[in-house]
């Protein structure tokens, strides 16, 4: 029976509708931005490596090279995709709880497993827990009304870079200072680790999602955008098969695929979207790499001479400033796009080098670090690029098309130069490909910008560009959408701001053990 009257009022006003918001929205933000510090305290992570390679487990360099961290990207393309439906079918919350399980699995393989087997079992729990980010950034928008989406980014994205940068600087100072052991600090890490298992139990569990949960929308709230440019049909159509195929046509999922392929056509949108492709995969394979090329370049067996947490803690610091320093960047995107692009990488490409070549650990660490924050510089950047191009539903899907696009590149190079299986490389030679690779790709990117200078001068040297053309700086652009990483298959709230699955929830940290936080 339909309720009518105050009965139906009743009802209504136990479900916010899109447009309105819990009335204790402040303290479900304040525990979700709780959840997500103590999400990211796990002090051992960045010691991952040498934990491994130490008398405590005793693997050989070349089994944690070849045969541990290649599973990671194997198992991360697995996941990726049904872990982002699970996350949006499930509404979020069962989703941070399976996080929560995974990390504490995670952690009990690295105490208690003792063969190449079970780390490979470790990897495969922690590509479940990088999936599952998408969860956490998705999830904090369903609390608020849209006019609040750009700050509750902001103080979701401030609690989780604070949690790691935290976390890294006590694990150091556990190790330095109080001369903890590696094992010990993996037992503080799994005991975080339980305590956020347990909030994660407590949150709030979402009435709507973008794909399988949606309902109408409430009495005042206006469609989304795709539903006004796609309004259902008028008129039924007659039979199983034309119902069917209706449905189809006339999916929300559908009629975002169509639009997809009409903003592609875009100039912007596609070289910001190629550059998120290539970067990030090399980006993710320095990560996941670099602890052992520092345990390489510095071997030791004494925990106090390790300070991979204090080159965490610094990557995460200088990430953030140079991410908020992009968005007061102020130049002419679509004609310098490219050479700045090319230049980053030309950036990269040397650091990478100074890392393979170098026998001075600091030295190695401060490569690193300023690698890191290279290209933190232009993920803020690029966020912006490609969502002031699109609807607020289709940014989701461009980032997640980005990103599975570049886990399959990723775990592609991985095959070939990584896993035992294809070359199998040792980590310096490893790094020296990747060096090669992003100095392939700034040739590209500069021989692209000097193409497009040539055809500018020859169509008018003094005309400016048209203005449906020119994307402004993130400093001059309206409050957009941001994208969610680090940084996976884009935001699941409706009208949403989604966030890069990589970058969404860590910039990409957390890559674990054998690739350490990074």
């Amino acid at each position: 029976m339909v309720p009518s009257g105050q009965v139906a009022e009743k009802v209504a006003s136990k479900e916010p509708g899109p447009g309105r918001e819990p009335r204790s929205w402040r303290c479900l933000v304040l525990f979700l931005c709780f959840y997500g510090f103590m999400a990211q305290m796990r002090p051992g992570e960045s010691f991952i490596t040498p934990y491994l390679l130490g008398p405590d487990k005793n693997f050989t360099r070349e089994q944690v090279t070849n045969e541990v961290i290649p599973v990671l990207s194997y198992s991360y393309l697995v996941v990726l995709v049904p872990v982002f439906l699970l996350t949006d079918y499930l509404r979020y919350k069962p989703v941070l709880v399976l996080q929560g399980l995974s990390y504490v699995s995670v952690w009990l393989l690295l105490l208690l497993g003792h063969s190449v087997l079970h780390m490979q079992l470790m990897e495969v729990c922690y590509s479940v827990t990088m999936a599952a980010r998408i969860a956490y950034s998705s999830y904090i928008f369903s609390l608020v009304h849209p006019a609040r989406y750009q700050r509750m980014a902001s103080y979701s994205r401030t609690a989780v870079l604070l949690g790691v940068f935290t976390s890294s600087v006590l694990g150091q100072l556990l190790v330095t200072v109080g001369r903890m052991s590696f094992s010990m600090l993996n037992y503080i890490s799994l005991a975080f680790l339980n305590f956020s298992l347990v909030l994660a139990l407590f949150l709030r569990r979402p009435k709507r999602s973008l794909f399988f949960n949606r309902s109408a929308p409430a009495r005042g709230a206006s469609p989304s955008e795709l539903d006004q440019m796609h309004p259902a049909p008028d008129q039924p159509v007659r039979g199983k098969l034309g119902r069917a195929l209706g449905a189809c046509r006339d999916s929300f999922l559908a009629h975002m695929l169509w639009e997809l392929v009409g903003s592609a056509r875009r100039p912007q949108l596609r070289l910001w979207s190629l550059w998120w492709v290539s970067n990030s995969a090399g980006y993710y394979l320095i990560v996941y790499y670099v602890h052992v090329l520092w345990n390489e370049v510095c071997p030791t067996a004494s925990s106090t001479q390790v300070y991979n947490g204090a080159a965490d803690a610094a990557s995460t610091l200088l990430g953030a400033i140079t991410s908020f320093a992009a968005g007061f960047v102020n130049i002419r995107w679509a004609l310098w796009s490219k050479v700045v692009i090319a230049s980053i990488l030309a950036v990269q490409a040397g650091l990478v080098f100074l890392m393979t070549s170098t026998q001075d650990i600091w030295l190695c660490y401060a490569a690193f670090v300023l690698f890191r924050g290279a290209y933190q510089f232009l993920v803020p950047i690029a966020t912006f690029q490609i969502a002031s191009s699109l609807s607020k539903e289709l940014c989701a899907l461009v980032f997640g098309v980005n990103t599975f696009l570049a886990t399959i590149l990723k775990t592609t190079i991985t095959l070939i130069v990584s896993d035992k299986r294809g070359l199998g490389l040792p980590v310096r030679c490893q790094f020296l490909i990747y060096c090669v690779y992003f100095l392939v790709l700034s040739v590209i990117y500069f021989l692209g910008a000097g193409l497009d200078g040539l055809r500018h001068c020859q169509r008018d040297r003094h005309q400016p560009l048209p203005l449906a053309q020119e994307l402004r700086s993130p400093s001059e652009e309206k409050p957009v959408r941001l994208p969610s990483v680090e940084q996976g298959l884009g935001g699941l709230q409706p009208s949403a701001p989604p966030l890069p699955l990589e970058d969404s929830a860590e910039d990409g940290l957390g890559t674990l053990g054998p690739g350490a936080k990074a």
